[in-house]
């Protein structure tokens, strides 16, 4: 499969707002904190037209507190990837009816994830809950804001993503291993730059 980069479009702050919105009112028992970031919250950054929102809880206990209400809103939850990362809880919301998808809303295992695995077509929106400030937390915030604020960066970021999505791969995993190199290496960078802004002296 190809994966669709495309132009930045300034709708996707619009997009974002609305599940925002919707995402608040279905979890705000929970307080959460709620930040849109990847490459469609970077403006001018091209990227595949899927929202990505994080959303922040004020501990691990509270993280399975928000599966129903988000399922039951027809939010499609990936718990098939709980076992290698514990500290998040995925979902995608999707633009098609629940009765029409391939897979039960809650997928489990690699034959609900196959179904799946190359269509992209039908997400509007991949949401990410973590726990608020955590390490991964702020390793989003902080790679988001660090392309932000150093265009050579982002020109540099931009140039692979368009480079890679000439090209075929098996799924949406095995394009985002091919960027791994380059994103674990300006992460780095990024936290380092994040931290030193936010840096506070002892009293």
């Amino acid at each position: 499969m190809k994966i669709d980069v495309i132009e930045y479009k300034p709708e996707w702050k619009n997009t974002f707002e609305q599940v925002c919105n919707h995402l608040s009112s279905i979890t705000g028992f929970v307080h959460p904190v709620i930040e849109h970031i990847g490459s469609t919250s970077v403006e001018g950054l091209a990227a595949k037209p899927i929202i990505d929102i994080l959303v922040g809880l004020n501990s691990d206990e509270d993280l399975d507190k928000i599966i129903q209400p988000l399922v039951i809103n027809n939010y499609m939850y990936y718990a098939i990837y709980n076992s290698i990362m514990p500290y998040r809880r995925f979902f995608a919301k999707l633009t098609i009816a629940p009765q029409n998808l391939p897979t039960p809303l809650i997928v489990e295992s690699e034959n609900d994830f196959d179904a799946l695995r190359n269509d992209y077509t039908n997400r509007l929106a991949h949401i990410h809950v973590l726990r608020y400030k955590s390490e991964h937390w702020i390793r989003h915030i902080a790679f988001r804001d660090y392309l932000r604020a150093h265009p050579s960066v982002l020109k540099a970021y931009q140039q692979l993503k368009l480079q890679l999505s000439m090209m075929l791969w098996k799924d949406g995993n095995d394009y985002n291993s091919a960027k791994d190199d380059f994103i674990k290496t300006e992460e780095c960078n990024a936290i380092n730059w994040y931290n030193s802004l936010n840096w506070q002296p002892c009293i």
